[in-house]
């Protein structure tokens, strides 16, 4: 298991802290998301798109149908770019990962931040490796629910919470905390498994002597090569479920018969 590194801002309050390498990788998905819609949308045109704009016309219009699928399109338009921004988003952090950590030579003797430390190990994290992110993403989502809810029905979307008897006010309070719960552990259980896996053989090849790991690195290549493989189709898996559920709870706040 890695140590984990943070940065304190006050040794009294606990909380005031944050996870160093899950806050860093975060900053280089969303350069990475940057990049992308970058070279998706530099050179737009209505004739015959380049790769990327390709590549990015498929995730909108795939966004697109996922929400005509769950609710009436026309009160969810305005979330498009926030839906097409998350699934990217969820899908970048979750592979970014298995990417072998290429950084650590050359943060080896930066103490500044604890740097070396949190960048010492094997892999990459990917940001979704770590609860904080994934309950972070999930309090989006049910903060949106209830700000879709409330703009479209008024106080009438609370209204829900007492049917179809006044009894059941518990079982809904207790619902919406649910949802982003599962939301947050499923994303988080499903990508963190899997990199701890990969970390794993990496470290035996890397700290047994060297007849073993060249013996046992030979031996490992094909098994990390499905498992990578499998670590991949989850993390696409897994964006798509974040983003699916996503929509179907804002769908459900929206709905007339709700």
């Amino acid at each position: 298991m890695e140590e984990i590194v943070k940065w304190t801002f006050s040794e009294d309050i606990p909380f005031l802290s944050v996870h160093i390498k899950p806050l860093i990788m975060t900053w280089v998905v969303l350069l990475i998301l940057v990049a992308f819609f970058l070279l998706g949308t530099r050179k737009l045109t209505s004739g015959k798109p380049g790769k990327f704009q390709n590549l990015l016309e498929w995730i909108v219009d795939f966004v697109k149908g996922l929400v005509a699928e769950n609710m009436d399109y026309k009160k969810a338009a305005g979330l498009l770019s926030y839906l097409v921004t998350l699934i990217v988003f969820v899908f970048f952090s979750n592979l970014i990962g298995l990417v072998p950590n290429f950084v650590a030579p050359l943060l080896k003797n930066v103490t500044a931040g604890g740097l070396n430390q949190a960048f010492g190990h094997a892999t990459l994290q990917s940001p979704t490796a770590d609860v904080n992110v994934t309950l972070g993403l999930a309090l989006l989502t049910i903060i949106l629910v209830f700000a879709m809810g409330i703009k479209t029905k008024k106080g009438k979307f609370f209204k829900h919470f007492l049917e179809p008897f006044p009894f059941f006010l518990p079982i809904h309070i207790i619902d919406y905390i649910a949802k982003p719960m599962t939301l947050a552990f499923r994303l988080f259980g499903n990508i963190f498994a899997g990199e701890t896996l990969v970390v794993l053989l990496l470290m035996l090849a890397h700290q047994a002597n060297l007849w073993l790991a060249v013996g046992g690195t030979v031996g490992a290549i094909p098994f990390l090569a499905v498992w990578i493989a499998f670590s991949i189709f989850i993390g696409a898996i897994q964006s798509f479920v974040f983003t699916v559920l996503t929509i179907a709870y804002v769908g459900q706040a929206v709905a007339e018969d709700h």
